[in-house]
């Protein structure tokens, strides 16, 4: 089992930075494919970015150059620094991990097949 604790949400103004945090517990070995998605109210869930155990990712087109994800193995971190936020990326961001059955399709942005979530931590940009 995973534990995943998000923190770093906020509410910013439009052009604004945030850095989220995600601390692994438990089964750390099962965090070696994890994932950014984000929830808006009334939409569905949102792949923003995913991250290997190689380092490689694979971010939204709505969010790249403008987000980035990353990882330190040490402190069992996972971050995700957000610069020049916009009113459209408000929503409740999680981050998630994919258990070891999924890892071959570790940076598909399909909220989907991850195992392991945390509970959220909000983020509200506004104009």
């Amino acid at each position: 089992q995973v534990q995943l604790v998000e923190s770093g949400g906020g509410s910013v103004q439009a052009g604004g930075s945030l850095r989220l945090s995600c601390v692994a517990s438990g089964d750390t070995y099962s965090t070696a494919c994890m994932g950014w998605i984000r929830q808006a109210p009334g939409k569905e869930r949102e792949g923003v970015v995913n991250i290997d155990s190689y380092g490689r990712t694979n971010y939204a087109g709505s969010v790249k150059g403008r987000f980035t994800i990353s990882k330190d193995n040490a402190k069992n971190t996972l971050y995700l620094q957000m610069n020049n936020l916009k009113p459209e990326d408000t929503a409740m961001y999680y981050c998630a991990a994919r258990p070891r059955t999924y890892w071959p399709r570790c940076l598909s942005l399909l909220p989907s097949d991850f195992g392991y979530w945390g509970q959220g931590t909000q983020v509200t940009v506004s104009s």
